[in-house]
């Protein structure tokens, strides 16, 4: 039932668009290109592109009648197999261009991007999260089948074994709907818990586009082995490191999926939950890719989800990445006085980095003395984790610490070391 030819790709594709009213010519290019990443990421090779101006899609074929024996022509010319459809296309339109193009696959915008996540995620919530979005864009393909399949028997055949099946494999689709929100649902608890034994440490979380470089940050950050591509949505599941050299108090960092235009709504709430490593960071790293030409518009669409997951208020910091592939830096610099300008290659850049993440963290550190008595020594481990210690004091009833920490850990310890408890332990 779940077979679909999308795990079969042919491998070599035409990309189709038509081009509506108050569309720019540069952002039609733009998204072309965009999808033409996506097809390389999904191991196609793109051999021509195909676009039409009108004022609507054609209802039945997407781009007009006279254009469908085009589209024919050059994909028997390309030796093609696949059209790319820049835009998410009906199951009757994708069937007729399929049909009457020779096409051995029609995939909209959707579906292209439906099937990266298929492929790229790696853990268990990654998989469930994407195989909901994936069913869920099936179901009214299963109805166009089924409908086929009705026309194709005759009005006169009436309620017979192919619509038996049919309505047979829509409800296994909404089981297995069903199974996996259950199964998300019990590892959003087990990620909440994660996270309360969290909560009390510095946490920064990368943001951006996709491909704007944000892996590769990571990975000079924290000395993590992150994977790195140069392909769109090469990393799905959220990572989180420690800030490498350690600071004191620990800094995370997270490493959140990438944003693209267009983005399938499924996929915008099915990866909420990914997301919220930004709306429980204390800073945003927002990274943006400074060699693409239109890098303010991948600014735009990430702030405009971030603010749509309700991240609009975390503290931003703006970082215009791989400058060492083009762009004047001292122009930038100047467009952008609070950004950073720099190369996630250039190790003196990445410093310039980590030593911006440290003081924005560092000014939220309350100076203060915290006494522990002998009989409570069993805190300096907890002290030494969690606290800069700028003194110890020895005295005959214990120690005085003079140190620098966040608030609530220095609530915390107070507490402890009053006889209130243990101090509650944190995930390092």
């Amino acid at each position: 039932m779940y077979d679909h030819t999308l795990d079969k790709l042919p491998s070599r594709a035409l990309l189709v668009a038509v081009q509506l009213p108050g569309i720019e010519d540069g952002a039609l290019a733009e998204s072309l290109g965009e999808l033409r990443r996506l097809a390389k990421t999904l191991g196609l090779e793109v051999v021509g592109e195909y676009t039409q101006r009108r004022s609507r899609f054609e209802p039945a074929t997407y781009v007009g009648k006279g254009k469908v024996a085009e589209l024919k022509l050059l994909i028997e010319g390309e030796s093609a197999d696949t059209l790319l459809v820049d835009h998410e296309i009906t199951p009757s339109q994708a069937r007729n261009l399929q049909k009457e193009t020779g096409a051995k696959e029609v995939l909209d915008r959707t579906a292209v991007i439906i099937e990266i996540f298929h492929r790229h995620a790696r853990s268990r919530a990654a998989k469930a999260q994407v195989e909901i979005v994936r069913l869920e864009y099936m179901a009214p393909r299963l109805r166009e089948q089924g409908e086929k399949k009705d026309r194709g028997r005759g009005s006169g055949v009436g309620r017979g074994t192919g619509e038996s099946q049919m309505e047979l494999d829509r409800r296994k689709l909404r089981d297995r709907i069903a199974e996996l929100h259950a199964e998300l649902a019990a590892l959003a608890e087990e990620r909440s818990t994660q996270r309360a034994r969290r909560s009390e440490l510095n946490r920064v979380a990368l943001v951006g586009y996709t491909n704007a470089g944000k892996s590769t940050l990571m990975r000079a950050l924290t000395g993590s082995d992150v994977y790195i591509a140069d392909k769109l949505f090469a990393t799905l599941d959220t990572t989180v490191r420690t800030l490498e050299p350690p600071t004191v108090p620990k800094i995370l960092v997270s490493d959140t999926v990438g944003f693209i235009k267009q983005l399938p709504h499924g996929l915008v709430d099915s990866f909420k939950s990914t997301l919220d490593e930004a709306l429980e960071a204390s800073l945003l790293v927002h990274v943006v890719d400074a060699s693409d030409p239109g890098f303010m518009g991948q600014h735009f669409v990430t702030e405009e989800v971030l603010s749509e997951i309700g991240a609009g208020a975390v503290p931003r910091l703006l970082v215009l990445n791989k400058i060492d592939r083009g762009g004047d830096e001292a122009a930038l610099q100047a467009r952008f006085p609070d950004a950073l300008v720099l190369s996630a290659r250039r190790p003196d850049d990445v410093a310039r980095l980590y030593a911006a993440i440290v003081e924005f963290f560092a000014k939220d550190l309350i100076e203060a003395e915290l006494f522990v008595a002998w009989t409570r020594q069993q805190l300096r481990g907890e002290i030494f984790a969690e606290c800069r210690v700028l003194e110890e004091r020895h005295d005959e009833d214990g120690t005085t610490f003079r140190l620098r920490a966040p608030g609530p850990v220095l609530d915390r310890l107070r507490v402890a070391a009053a006889g209130g408890g243990l101090p509650v332990a944190v995930d390092r």
